[in-house]
């Protein structure tokens, strides 16, 4: 017999009406942004970070404060939080539960403890590892969504041993949902960037639906690094085929497709900014960067397709005065380095690069009569001043300088530390990526606006998903969820013909 609360919502479907989204451990709001553009309606969040829920409160809710405070989800249960945000009986808020609780809540929770955190959730109620998936599965309980969407790291297919996203799928089929998930790339769906992810789906078996991902709209050669990342998720996989019944391959990827979107084609009408310019006029100075200064568009540069998607993003159109938060980090050492950078160098070759400047000064300097003496106080000044103090051997690709012409490689949550994996692929303007370039490699809009200065927004940028790729999840869901009702209708009608 089909559940009231589902019922429902199958009959408010059916009727045309919007799937509401509900995004756990939502961030700034990436899966949102792709959801609310593919026709859902984001009725609510929950997010820890407070600078991050801001920013989803800000875009979604026009800065609400009922919907822009942060939230934490091992102290808010759902009836508090349908409660704060006005959204009625809980079994009837929510049609779509989105998110996933972050990967270190299953370090070390093996398959039978999975299992026993749904059923018995007192046993582990001290244990930080289960406490966010332990709320997750209340959430999906209280709410009883049509649908539910994960996405996580693809290590969560091979995380210490254990497939998460295979024994999520079984506590899932246990709660009477069909489910099934995969990797996907977001380069193969229109983002200027190699960033894969696991993607779980699960809809209720009421619907009668079956889960598919979308198909790619790009097409690019992904470097080796990249199949040795899914390899090494897969892995389980290919030692566990049986047990992993809910894994689905991925749609893939033709070269006859649209080519994947370039760095250029991402950033190359936004304005210019020329660090070392700015450093030698006083006007780069070290200090936060707010988003208080207007940078209005450079109306001479070419605006690509991608370009133009970003400035008119339907709800989230650019400003026509241009943007806040087009700000750079202080570095003042490297900038010269940057320049001279080629193309995919990371650091042993930055480093190089540093040492051949520093020899290139230290002999002018002794041409010039300067007795510089190796060891001597003003040698290891003119050392610090040019090399950079990272040992060579550890972190090779923390520094990056961008390919003009490829897209970026996967922006990490530690920009709101540094953004030397980005280094801009103009040598003139020699620096690393902005705050709204960071954006732009996200698919994240124009008109979409970050909470607090830039190194939160860094972190926000880096810890999202891209909203682009989030779209075509959800349009893919949008259509599953479209044929649901009516394959449900006839078993709603059949069982009230038998009443």
């Amino acid at each position: 017999m089909i559940d009231e609360a589902v019922a429902r919502k199958i009959e408010r479907l059916e009727n045309g009406d919007k799937p509401r989204v509900l995004d756990l451990f939502a961030g700034c709001g990436g899966i949102s942004l792709g959801f609310e553009s593919a026709g859902f309606d984001i009725v609510g969040a929950v997010e820890f970070d407070e600078a991050a829920a801001r920013s989803h409160g800000l875009n979604f809710h026009g800065g609400d404060p009922a919907h822009s405070r942060a939230v934490d989800i091992t102290e808010t249960h759902p009836e508090d939080l349908v409660r704060q945000l006005g959204l009625g009986a809980v079994g009837d808020a929510v049609d779509v539960i989105v998110g996933g609780p972050p990967c270190q809540a299953f370090a070390r929770v093996g398959r039978s403890k999975l299992r026993e955190i749904d059923e018995h959730p007192q046993a582990f109620i001290h244990d930080p590892r289960a406490r966010l998936y332990k709320e997750y599965l209340r959430y999906v309980d209280a709410f009883k969504p049509l649908a539910v969407l994960m996405e996580n790291v693809p290590d969560i297919l091979n995380h210490g041993g254990q497939n998460v996203a295979e024994e999520t799928c079984e506590v899932l089929e246990g709660k009477g949902y069909v489910c099934g998930y995969t990797l996907l790339n977001a380069v193969f769906y229109g983002v200027p960037q190699m960033r894969e992810r696991m993607f779980l789906i699960a809809y209720r078996k009421e619907l009668g639906v079956k889960v598919k991902f979308p198909g790619p709209t790009h097409w690019a050669q992904l470097p080796p690094g990249y199949e040795g990342s899914r390899a090494v998720a897969l892995k389980t996989l290919s030692s566990l085929v049986r047990e992993a019944h809910s894994y689905i391959e991925p749609p893939a990827a033709a070269p006859a497709l649209t080519p994947a979107v370039s760095a250029e084609q991402a950033l190359g009408d936004l304005p210019p900014i020329y660090a070392r310019t700015l450093l030698e006029s006083g006007e780069l100075v070290r200090g936060a960067r707010r988003f208080d200064q207007l940078v209005p568009y450079d109306r001479r540069r070419k605006v690509s397709a991608y370009a133009k998607l970003m400035r008119e993003w339907p709800s989230h159109v650019a400003p026509d005065a241009g943007l806040k938060d087009h700000v750079i980090r202080y570095l003042p050492r490297d900038y010269e380095l940057f320049a001279r950078l080629n193309p995919g160098d990371q650091y042993p070759e930055a480093y190089a690069h540093a040492i051949a400047m520093f020899e290139e000064r230290l002999a002018a300097r002794r041409a010039a009569g300067d007795k510089l003496k190796e060891g001597s106080a003003a040698y290891k000044a003119l050392w610090s001043a040019i090399v950079p103090p990272y040992d060579v051997g550890k972190f090779p690709n923390k520094w990056r300088k961008m390919w003009r012409d490829q897209p970026a490689r996967t922006l990490m949550a530690h920009l709101g530390k540094d953004s030397y994996s980005h280094i801009h692929y103009d040598s003139e303007q020699a620096r690393t990526i902005s705050v709204r370039e960071a954006a732009r490699l996200q698919s994240f809009p124009d008109g979409f606006q970050f909470s607090g200065t830039m190194n939160p927004a860094f972190k926000q940028i880096g810890n999202a998903v891209p909203p682009l790729l989030a779209k075509a999840v959800a349009l893919e869901m949008a259509k599953q969820l479209k044929q649901g009702p009516r394959e449900a209708s006839h078993e709603l009608s059949a069982e009230a013909a038998t009443v």
